[in-house]
């Protein structure tokens, strides 16, 4: 691989030229998409081949990166002239000032941030601050698609504690392409002042002063430790290959001698011809031979917001922006590519709701290759059975493993769950919530074709199946993505999406333990603007069912957070979320976490498997997260984000002793815990399918309207799966 040598373009722009793999590459761009198709263009130099292993493509908000207002110009009065949206951007640089490696997990938009240390010229002039809980996003500025908040809440400061009254500069030195103008984004949050107005600074690029007595209260409606993100643009090519980012006090305000930042992105700009490269050769101009060939590659650009495309050596990240008549905000309908193989994409309806599944035929698998790809429905590829029906594992012709789940024609779920299983899949692609591959609707047949799960679901690892045990890291982390799931199903598109069934058998877990949502079959699209809640029979699982619902018929959003609160407490304690083999006041896990939660002895009860493991401030923090969840009424509980920021938050609690130097005794975990008080029945009645798309329990709720309460709790052991 490493003697090719290829050109990469897209219809407007030359992303790379004589580009040459020396070892692991991730390129990453911004490109403004105008049509309904990406068309990425690889093309061979003489005698050479052009490789890559994967692709993304992201969709952003046009207002990620735009002119309004146009960004300063480094070393010219006024701003920049030009118009953003018809550049291309290479990201060359990401850093997170102050703090650590932000991964695509912890960022909205997928992105990574690099610490910073490996840049500062000298170290000792400069220290770090993390005050992640102070920082506030204030309406019509920064968002948390522009920088996460763990990259605003942590900055690089003047280490003025030796000599306060010392002026200097804090210096980064990093590495650029000369012959290219550069569009650079500084993050900022006065996370370091007492009050207002105390701060002012100076920030120069290659020496040229930029910005002059910089007071960031100023810029956020005078709210102190307010995000906000300025934009810069060096009008000249670079001349040399190192750039020099320089942030120092003001000299007309000096009362306060200090300086800041918290996060920069440095993005090449394509140049005059429309390049990003410099090589010598570019498609369509000649090159060094007449025989070669380009090989396109067409990719949605109304993908959202994820589409990860595996192919075959460089990695490539696309940040596309679809412009939509009048209107911003991200496309709404991505159909992928073809089952069959056919083509890598297709355009999607413009529409944001699917009527029918035949609007899905990008979807459709034909009976036979479901045949082949579970040997005829072997039943030594039975990986399980649910209310749906049996779930067999599979592997289509092009080795992408599958779950096949079979319904079942007297199945209780039929085909209005079978329906909206593929209307939701089909409308949302997101990297925590799981992929639909496709469904098989020929014969009168219902079968469901979702991406392989290597290590099944969240509820088989916490017990009753003999799984090996998660460490307390790994649930935070997986209680972080599904958050981020449901979070994005509930504000990802004009209307809200309320799963309705969120539960531990419907979170999966890929080879590398990341959390996907799964089982759509009862989600509901969510009120409109103007309404609350939407009027609709009762249905979830037994345990998790938020009894506002319940009692009313009204689901709205927090029905889900109610749902995902119970799922806290098990992931925290390891147990059936109903055990009647258990004592009766032991019976529901809400109602016995939440007696031990209100006496503040929750540490009382945890899986003692985590014992000893366990930072105290991290576990009060999960604990009060999950305890808002389950408040009596809707409007009490959180948002899904408030609960995704608060989980995000407890995990860095606990990582700031793991990843410090911990003491000999362990004396800042909780410690062994009392046998007797978590000594729980083992029993399960669910049944197990590990690696699929969905673990089918024996204890939901299919149609409760009308039903009395006394009724459903005398049918909590025996009634039927869904």
């Amino acid at each position: 691989m490493g003697s090719a040598k290829f050109a990469v373009s897209s219809q407007t722009h030359v992303l790379l030229s004589d580009f040459t793999v020396k070892s692991r590459d991730v390129k990453e761009y911004s490109l403004n998409v105008d049509t309904d198709d990406l068309v990425l263009t690889f093309t061979p130099s003489g005698g050479s081949f052009a490789f890559v292993n994967a692709i993304e493509v992201i969709s952003v908000p046009d207002s990620l990166i735009s002119s309004s207002p146009p960004p300063r110009v480094v070393g010219a009065s006024g701003a920049f002239q030009g118009s953003l949206s018809s550049h291309a951007f290479e990201t060359i640089h990401r850093l997170n000032m102050g703090g650590s490696l932000v991964t695509p997990n912890n960022d909205t938009l997928t992105r990574t941030w690099q610490p910073d240390s490996g840049f500062l010229l000298e170290k000792n002039l400069a220290k770090t601050v993390s005050k992640i809980p102070s920082v506030n996003f204030v309406p019509g500025y920064a968002t948390d698609e522009t920088a996460p908040k763990t990259v605003y809440g942590t900055c690089t400061e003047m280490n003025s504690d030796q000599n306060p009254n010392a002026i200097f500069n804090v210096t980064w030195e990093l590495d650029v392409d000369p012959g290219f103008q550069y569009f650079l984004r500084f993050h900022f949050c006065d996370i370091v002042s007492l009050s207002l107005n105390q701060l002012y600074f100076n920030l120069y690029i290659d020496s040229m002063l930029a910005v002059t007595d910089l007071d960031l209260s100023t810029y956020v409606d005078n709210t102190l430790a307010g995000a906000y993100s300025m934009d810069l643009v060096m009008p000249s090519p670079k001349s040399s290959n190192k750039m020099r980012v320089s942030i120092g006090p003001s000299t007309v305000h000096t009362d306060y001698p200090n300086a800041i930042v918290n996060g920069l992105e440095i993005m090449k700009m394509n140049n005059s011809r429309g390049q990003l490269s410099d090589g010598a050769f570019v498609p369509g101009g000649g090159g060094p031979s007449t025989k070669q060939k380009n090989v396109g590659l067409i990719v949605g650009a109304t993908v959202g917001p994820l589409l990860a495309l595996a192919l075959l050596g460089a990695c490539f990240v696309f940040f596309c922006k679809k412009r939509k008549r009048g209107q911003d905000g991200y496309s709404k309908t991505w159909m992928p590519f073809s089952i069959t193989g056919t083509s890598v994409g297709s355009k999607g309806s413009r529409g944001t709701t699917l009527t029918s599944i035949t609007t899905n035929a990008n979807y459709r698998i034909p009976f036979a290759a479901v045949k082949d790809a579970t040997n005829n429905f072997d039943e030594s590829r039975n990986i399980g059975v649910g209310g749906f029906g049996k779930v067999y594992k599979g592997e289509l012709n092009d080795g992408t493993r599958v779950a096949v789940k079979r319904g079942n024609p007297k199945s209780q779920q039929g085909l209005a769950e079978f329906r909206t299983e593929i209307e939701m899949l089909s409308q949302f692609r997101h990297r925590h919530l799981v992929s639909l591959i496709g469904y098989c609707d020929e014969n009168n047949e219902m079968i469901l074709v979702y991406e392989y799960m290597e290590n099944g679901t969240v509820k088989g690892h916490l017990y009753g199946s003999g799984l090996p045990s998660l460490t307390w890291k790994q649930r935070l982390e997986i209680c972080i993505g599904a958050a981020r799931g449901l979070h994005y199903l509930h504000t990802g598109d004009s209307k809200p999406v309320i799963h309705r069934d969120v539960k531990s058998a419907n979170i999966l877990l890929d080879e590398n333990f990341m959390a996907k949502v799964a089982d759509f079959g009862l989600s509901k699209t969510g009120p409109e603007l103007d309404q609350t809640h939407v009027s609709t029979a009762v249905k979830g699982s037994f345990g998790y069912l938020d009894p506002e619902y319940f009692r009313r018929q009204q689901l709205t959003e927090k029905s889900d957070v109610y749902s995902f609160g119970v799922v806290l407490f098990e992931v925290l304690c390891a147990r059936p979320v109903i055990d009647p083999t258990l004592p009766r006041e032991m019976v529901n896990l809400a109602e016995w976490a939440m007696k031990w939660q209100k006496k503040g002895q929750l540490d009382q009860i945890i899986d003692q498997s985590l014992r000893g493991n366990i930072r105290p401030d991290s576990l009060r923090k999960f604990a009060e997260t999950a305890e808002k969840c389950l408040a009596d009424y809707g409007v009490d509980r959180p948002s899904m984000g408030d609960v995704l920021w608060n989980l995000e938050y407890a995990l860095q609690l606990q990582e700031a002793v793991v990843d410090g130097e911990p003491e000999d005794n362990s004396t800042n975990m909780i410690g062994d815990l009392p046998p007797q008080i978590n000594n729980f029945s083992q029993g399960d009645t669910s049944v197990n399918v590990p690696g699929t798309a969905g673990r089918f329990e024996e204890s939901s709720i299919d149609d409760l309207s009308g039903v009395s309460m006394s009724k459903v709790f005398s049918q909590l052991v025996k009634s039927e799966g869904r």
